[in-house]
């Protein structure tokens, strides 16, 4: 099965794409290209320890005259450097195309080659191991005469799989080779363009190594839940109006969808940091009713009938409006942020799983809340409030439908984005990612597991304590509010591809999981399914979930 590569000349090799390129280096070394190295320069003597302040001046303006020199000679050459630049990645769009034609119909051919070849080997294997097998009744019989069959059958399989492994790893160099070349043509005209990419060619490059890298196992391995779930709201919009509880997929019906969402994201959010940790949090609901239970007390309007172990009732009537808001929302930040760094602290310092510190700190805050409450709701908060921070815009009327925008999403769309930015553009995040991967291998490394630990609890609770602010605007808060709270955020993170196994995941994932989640659950009332029955499916598809995610992880180990 071995082939012979033909010679096919390289854009590299083209004499007429070498002369663009060392022209373009010729108006770029003392231009552009040394802006770029003295800028470095720079930034590098004013980070180093070792040069003493006055030498550290006296090289800075040296490299800033320097500086100023080339920035004159970058913007003398900078017509003629575009307009050499973009021709010669012209010229070198039309070689590369050829180029690659001639790749591909060669390792196409290459590929038959290889195919025919181990047709051809397997059937030789086949056929000498069976005639061997048919020539042992002549030397054995019995007992003996089925361990050498045995024997030779497995010799037939281990020639089988050798094969095959010769074949697909021929198959594999052959695909690179392609591959290869479209990578090629790419690198080259970002090197003559002195490093800016394209849009277009960045879009091509990504789908070229979408279909490389393509394999319909894994596709389904890691969409298959997904699309299992988008069946199932399929099969819903249909049946929807079938069965006479009306169109599903209406733009009202969508946006309740999303209010219901918004105050559930900041519970995935939240949980999302610990589960990235590989540990998980049993505290939200209470969290959540702790943050509730306060928001009702201050925005309640008038006298409220609550004592809290048997101080009160409060009248916070008398403050204004604005600063009972951010008083509520701000002690509801500090308490859920106490408690969730109280659980944190003993799982950071004494290696305590979160599984056993969230479990003790959602009883505490259970049994303060009911025995200091006597489980009495805190009853509605003032009106004015819940519908200027909780209400809805009109938008207008659509097919005789009134359209109203839910202003709960807007937070939750702002706590998306910081979430986000936290995850993928700070060192925390980075820092989140390594101690959730191997938190052993992070602190050798240099960074501190306990306090990337207790910013992460930390974390959690700010959003939990948000939540919490918001949940009083959806409903009488109580000491049982946010009852299985923790349950639904959990699994809308592990839907949403955030793994227990630790250091996998994107809160985008968190952001989804909560939408399907919020999604089904409204879509099986909407159809009238019994609310206990609504716990069955959500159980299938959370285990679904973590078994895919298991089998994820055992194959990369």
């Amino acid at each position: 099965m071995e082939q012979v590569t033909g010679m096919i000349s390289s854009p590299e090799d083209d004499a007429k794409l070498q002369q663009y390129t060392q022209q373009l280096n010729d108006l770029r070394v003392d231009g552009v290209n040394k802006v770029l190295s003295l800028q470095q320069d720079i930034a590098t003597t004013k980070k180093s320890k070792l040069i003493s302040a006055e030498d550290k001046q006296k090289l800075i303006a040296n490299f800033n005259t320097q500086l100023e020199a080339a920035r004159k000679v970058a913007a003398a050459n900078k017509s003629s450097e575009q307009q050499l630049a973009k021709e010669a990645v012209a010229y070198n769009n039309t070689i590369s195309k050829e180029y690659k034609e001639k790749v591909i119909a060669q390792e196409n051919k290459r590929l038959a080659d290889l195919k025919a070849a181990y047709n051809q080997e397997v059937a030789k294997i086949k056929a000498d191991a069976q005639a061997e097998i048919n020539g042992l009744s002549s030397r054995y019989s019995g007992e003996e005469l089925k361990e050498e069959t045995s024997v030779k059958r497995y010799e037939m399989r281990s020639a089988l799989f050798d094969a095959k492994s010769r074949y697909t790893s021929a198959v594999e160099k052959c695909k690179d080779t392609m591959n290869q070349a479209f990578i090629t043509h790419v690198q080259k005209n970002r090197s003559l363009r002195n490093g800016r990419t394209n849009l277009t060619e960045d879009m091509s490059l990504n789908f070229r190594d979408y279909i490389y890298k393509f394999k319909l196992s894994k596709f389904f391995l890691d969409n298959g839940l997904y699309l299992a779930i988008l069946v199932f709201f399929i099969v819903c919009i249909i049946l929807a109006p079938l069965s006479g509880s009306g169109n599903l997929l209406t733009l009202p019906n969508i946006f309740t969808i999303l209010e219901q969402s918004s105050v559930r994201m900041f519970y995935a959010l939240g949980v999302a940091g610990l589960i990235l940790l590989a540990g998980t949090d049993l505290s939200v609901g209470r969290m959540v009713a702790m943050g509730a239970v306060v928001t009702g007390l201050i925005l309640h309007p008038g006298m409220n009938i609550v004592k809290f172990f048997d101080i009160g009732p409060w009248d916070f009537t008398a403050l204004p409006m604005g600063v009972r808001v951010v008083m509520s929302l701000a002690i509801s930040i500090a308490l859920c942020v106490a408690f969730s760094s109280f659980a944190g602290f003993f799982t950071a310092r004494f290696k305590i799983h979160p599984f056993i510190s969230t479990l003790a700190t959602q009883l505490i805050i259970y049994g303060l809340l009911f025995f200091g409450t006597s489980g009495t709701p805190v009853g509605s908060i003032d009106g004015g409030i819940k519908d200027a921070l909780g209400g809805r815009w009109i938008l207008g009327v659509l097919n005789g439908e009134l359209i109203t925008f839910p202003k709960l999403i807007i937070p939750a769309v702002i706590a998306i984005v910081v979430a986000w930015f936290i995850w993928n553009k700070t060192t925390f995040g980075k820092n989140m990612y390594a101690v959730g991967g191997n938190a052993e291998a992070a602190s050798v490394s240099g960074i501190s597991v306990f306090k990337v630990t207790m910013g992460v609890f930390i974390m959690a609770g700010i959003f939990y304590g948000c939540g919490g602010f918001l949940e009083a605007f959806k409903a009488n808060a109580s000491a049982g509010t946010g009852q299985g709270y923790e349950l639904d955020a959990i699994a809308a993170c592990v839907v949403g591809g955030i793994s227990f196994n630790g250091g996998i995941g994107k809160i985008g994932g968190a952001v989804i999981g909560v939408i399907i989640f919020t999604g089904l659950t409204y879509c099986l009332t909407f159809l009238g399914i019994d609310t206990n029955l609504q716990f069955v499916f959500k159980g299938f598809i959370i285990i679904a979930a973590v078994a895919l995610d298991s089998v994820k992880y055992l194959k990369k180990k």
